[in-house]
């Protein structure tokens, strides 16, 4: 488990998954693993630390075990504050110590981490960002029984590029009405001030944002349009839409992207004149054009939030 969150920590870093496409460019690469052991007053922990091309990356995951007097009930709070589920954490204690700590042990120990949790709800947030991406997300919630609930989740990023997890919430669907309670929230802890949010095309969500930062301006995520316009025609034809519509967002200006447009439009609005007119009358579909241009593939979409999500749901 250790091992897998430390692979995951490179995975934030580098910002694109094992064999995915577009790690081909990015400038940075993984580089093997180096061996490691940490001993600890129950055992030694045997670690295979991950490497980058370039040398950056700098693993955050094990530095609490370099102590020689750290309690064991520290190593399982630290465990869980990074996301390993308890039934992982009560498994690896087991092997590694050779004492059978049960799930419900586990759980108890972890309770201890409740102050922590409300001290991230309640701390102080910067004054302004430069973005700002909201997303929600379903996993299985369990209360008297198992449901799927909404997690709305708000990324930030700082005038200095600082990536920041600013809250998250629970409620039992996704609505612009809960988006806009939250934003207030937000506003109340402290940001009074953003250049840009990007989220889905939630309806209603635009007048949410500019009813609590009405400066702000709204990017609708370009990826989930794509989607959208996936389910809306043929199969025979979705290859080659999708085609044309990434020739629309991935211009290299506003003047390019005005032409791909009309184009796209020319060509399809005849066979599907629904789903070509809601895309033509997007008026949340091109603002990142208004940023400058080495920003704008990291503000056409949600996608920033994706591990994120994928981590919340394991």
């Amino acid at each position: 488990a250790i091992n897998q969150l430390l692979k995951h920590e490179l995975t934030v870093f580098l910002d694109y998954e094992p064999y995915e496409r577009k790690g081909v460019h990015s400038g940075n690469s993984r580089n093997r693993f180096y061996d490691r052991t940490f001993k600890t007053e129950y055992g030694e922990l045997q670690l295979r630390i991950p490497r980058d091309r370039n040398g950056e990356f700098q693993q955050q995951t094990v530095a609490p075990y370099k102590r020689s007097n750290d309690t064991l009930e520290q190593f399982v709070i630290h465990l869980y504050e990074k996301g390993i589920t308890t039934d992982e954490i009560a498994h690896l204690i087991e092997r590694m110590y050779g004492h059978h700590y049960t799930k419900q042990t586990v759980s108890n120990l972890t309770k201890l981490v409740a102050e922590d949790v409300q001290a991230f709800h309640e701390r102080k947030l910067e004054k302004r960002y430069a973005c700002i991406y909201l997303d929600a997300t379903q996993i299985p919630i369990r209360r008297n029984t198992v449901e799927k609930e909404s997690v709305y989740i708000a990324i930030g990023i700082t005038e200095d590029g600082i990536k920041e997890v600013l809250d998250f919430t629970i409620a039992p669907t996704e609505s612009a009405h809960i988006w806009e309670e939250w934003m207030q929230e937000l506003y109340q802890r402290g940001v009074e001030d953003v250049l840009l949010f990007v989220s889905d095309g939630l309806t209603g969500m635009t007048d949410a944002i500019h009813r609590v930062y009405p400066k702000a301006k709204h990017q609708m995520c370009c990826v989930h349009v794509a989607r959208n316009i996936a389910k809306k025609v043929r199969v025979k034809n979705r290859s080659e839409i999708l085609g044309d519509f990434k020739t629309v967002y991935h211009a290299i200006d506003k003047k390019e992207t005005l032409q791909a447009l009309e184009q796209f439009q020319s060509k399809w609005e005849k066979t599907y004149p629904r789903v070509i007119d809601a895309v033509v009358k997007n008026e949340q579909l091109l603002t990142f054009y208004e940023f400058p241009a080495s920003i704008r593939r990291s503000i056409y979409s949600t996608n920033l939030m994706e591990a994120f999500n994928k981590e919340i749901k394991r």
